[in-house]
């Protein structure tokens, strides 16, 4: 892709631009520009609402630019309050450099492994002793944080806001300045942070960093952002069979939001088969997003798997689990992780979802009675083989 082909893409998908002169006039300046990204290593799965400002920096990268994916080991000890109606329980500094190990791999089923910087911004913020810190919050108000609709309405209600709460969006700013980004690219929660590192790089004496942020990707419920949390997601690191199936479960109304923000197909090979063929439209997202994290040879096998649970049938291939005759059912649900604790395997059971050799259990006490094989499934889809002995 060209320059302007580019900079089209990314102000025809971007929330907001600051500011889009400034970032077509970088862009053609012909510099190697240094773009900057940050993930939060509370969870370690990224999941496709991770995709979207990842495949904008693919694109930046492939023009030249150098890419900076910044692990906020340090940040995430306070916890982003982003979108928080309380104080988030802070993650220790081994917590946060172990959920960050799977990152670059993930990270890098999109970006170029080669062209990509990953660093740990408390590379920096660990070495800033009080003076340091007593500078940095010197070059902000109070009114000034106040302005984040989080801190807003917590402050309106009567809600506690810690000190160090108010630290994080300095902190993630002051990454763009020890990094003398150009460039950072954010979902549209993250724009008061961002814009953070834009006027603390003015106060510290360097040039602003242009900042762009894109729209949060709705989950599989079609309500709330996709989020691991809330079970509504695609993970880039799933197996592609899950995969596929999940981008099946993509609601009817999200399917052109989801090949636009998500896929590199352009508007014209999916656009009118949304509107005259919607199945064929999810099969087609479906092939195309497992051809892109798992390769041309994996989309068969996870399109016959989905045909083949879809028209009620079991698959091949099925998590194994032993365990003893007098076992109940509830307990494999748990242990499996088809249910998440005990009483919701009961709740799933007395509420008709499992199934037992395709044969409903409603019996939140039942057990596997004799030694043998079974297949247990939750729903349509999630199946697992039982071993009684």
């Amino acid at each position: 892709m060209t320059v302007k082909e580019v900079y089209d893409n990314i102000m025809r998908d971007a929330v907001s631009v600051y500011s889009a002169e400034g970032l077509l006039q970088k862009l053609e300046s012909g510099k190697k520009l240094r773009i900057k990204m940050g993930a939060d290593p509370s969870r370690p799965d990224l999941h496709l609402g991770h995709s979207v400002p990842l495949r904008k920096l693919r694109m930046l990268q492939d023009l030249g630019h150098e890419i900076v994916f910044v692990i906020g080991d340090f940040t995430a000890m306070i916890g982003d309050p982003s979108g928080r109606s309380k104080t988030r329980v802070p993650l220790t500094y081994e917590q946060t450099r172990q959920n960050s190990l799977s990152y670059y791999e993930q990270v890098c089923k999109i970006l170029d492994r080669e062209k990509t910087t990953i660093v740990y911004n408390s590379e920096w913020l660990k070495s800033m002793n009080f003076e340091d810190i007593l500078s940095l919050a010197g070059k902000y108000t109070v009114a000034r944080i106040l302005e984040r609709d989080d801190f807003a309405k917590r402050y309106a209600a009567k809600q506690p806001i810690g000190m160090h709460e108010m630290f994080y969006p300095l902190m993630q700013g002051y990454d763009s300045v020890a990094l003398h980004a150009d460039v950072e690219i954010g979902g549209s929660d993250q724009t008061f942070n961002l814009l953070v590192g834009r006027d603390l790089q003015k106060d510290y004496g360097q040039t602003p960093q242009e900042v762009i942020t894109f729209p949060l990707l709705p989950g599989l419920d079609g309500v709330e952002k996709m989020s691991k949390s809330l079970d509504n997601y695609i993970g880039i690191d799933e197996a592609p069979e899950i995969m596929y199936e999940k981008c099946m479960k993509v609601p009817d109304t999200l399917l052109l939001t989801y090949f636009r923000l998500t896929s590199d197909l352009a508007e014209a090979d999916f656009a009118e088969l949304v509107e005259k063929d919607i199945m064929a439209a999810h099969r087609l997202y479906a092939e195309t997003i497992v051809r892109m994290y798992h390769g041309e040879a994996a989309v068969a096998p996870a399109a016959d798997r989905y045909k083949s649970i879809a028209g009620g049938g079991v698959p091949d291939e099925m998590e194994e689990y032993a365990c003893a005759v007098g076992t109940r059912v509830a307990d494999i649900l748990r242990e499996s992780g088809l249910a998440p604790s005990g009483s919701e395997a009961r709740r799933l059971m007395q509420g008709g979802g499992v199934k037992v050799n395709g044969v409903q259990e409603k019996n939140p006490n039942a057990v596997f009675e004799s030694a043998g094989e079974y297949v247990v499934s939750k729903g349509k889809n999630k199946f697992i083989k039982v071993k009684a002995e």
